[in-house]
């Protein structure tokens, strides 16, 4: 199928029949979950054996320098890495995955958009805004607690989206847009899976999974979405969408050095130990290995989606290091 639109009656009613998120009413966090995402009165208790954010999931924790710092060097960190992450979490959902989904609720797209894909957008939507919510509220309370003054940044991975929306000619935006959303969800739910394994304050705890629970939804709706959109694209269009994929991944395994430079430094980590730190996030081969490991949701839907069946897509990523020959 090689035009850039599909009319209605050509929709495969396979295609037809997916498209919305199931049991949305009942199941979605915005309609079913109990949690208040209120700090717990015991939250010094809880930390003697619990974190902020798991510590596995940030290797320079691991660091001679910082172990030596003590646990409460650690929790700071953690912390402000949580604070971050959750900052960056309310401007992802609003302004770049929500606009994703909108470009596919009013038909921006090269194709044409079944009524059940519209549906499931627009619940998805409603769930992104309610992230942004609860993602606002308990950034707020971990900042107040430490008095973490210097928030909310403009995180790097954000303005290098951005940036690239704005360099991307007007006839392949709303594509783009939509690429940009693909790849988020699809990692994002990998990226809260592995945060929801550790031992967690009780309400971060509460809040990530209930973030998890929607975002697997999220994952699946935005998979089969860019499936069936990628039997629509023309040659063009195809080149395009695989160069776009490829700088989007590479965005979101950024190291975002400046914030951690700084979050480091205001915790009294000496200049050696934060450059040290430095050097080994930003090698070309650990970021390669980040975005491999992490993008693995993103690549099988690309997988599924025939993308890989065209072997210039193919030696693009085998190229990048994103997957083996």
């Amino acid at each position: 199928m090689s035009a850039t639109t599909v009319e209605q009656d050509e929709a495969p009613v396979s295609w037809a029949l997916r498209f919305t998120l199931a049991d949305w009413d009942t199941r979605a966090s915005v309609r079913s979950s109990q949690h208040d995402y209120l700090l717990p009165d015991d939250v010094p208790q809880q930390l003697l054996t619990r974190y902020w954010f798991p510590p596995a999931f940030l290797p320079y924790l691991a660091h001679p320098a910082i172990v030596a710092a003590g646990r409460e060097v650690t929790h700071r960190l953690t912390a402000n890495h949580l604070v971050h992450f959750l900052d960056y979490t309310t401007l992802l959902e609003h302004r770049i995955v929500n606009r994703a989904v909108e470009v596919i609720v009013h038909g921006e797209l090269p194709a044409f958009v079944p009524e059940r894909m519209k549906t499931g957008a627009l619940q998805l939507y409603t769930d992104e805004g309610y992230h942004a919510l609860f993602s606002h509220r308990l950034a707020q309370q971990i900042a107040s607690l430490y008095g973490f003054a210097d928030r909310p940044q403009m995180p790097l991975r954000i303005s290098r989206l951005n940036a690239l929306i704005a360099r991307t000619p007007e006839h392949n935006r709303a594509l783009a847009w939509f690429l940009l959303g693909f790849v988020s969800e699809t990692i994002i739910a990998r990226e809260l899976l592995d945060v929801c394994r550790d031992s967690l304050v009780s309400s971060v705890n509460d809040m990530l999974r209930d973030h998890l629970t929607d975002e697997a939804r999220h994952s699946r709706y935005f998979a089969e979405v860019f499936h069936y959109l990628w039997l629509t694209l023309n040659t063009r269009q195809r080149t395009f969408a695989a160069r776009t994929l490829l700088h989007v991944i590479d965005i979101f395994f950024e190291v975002d050095e400046r914030w951690l430079r700084q979050s480091l430094r205001s915790n009294g980590i000496a200049e050696n130990t934060i450059e040290d730190i430095l050097g080994s996030l930003t090698q070309l081969e650990a970021k390669r290995l980040r975005a491999k490991t992490g993008a693995v949701a993103t690549l099988d839907a690309l997988k599924k989606a025939g993308f890989f069946a065209l072997s210039t897509n193919r030696k693009l990523f085998v190229k990048a290091g994103l997957i083996d020959e």
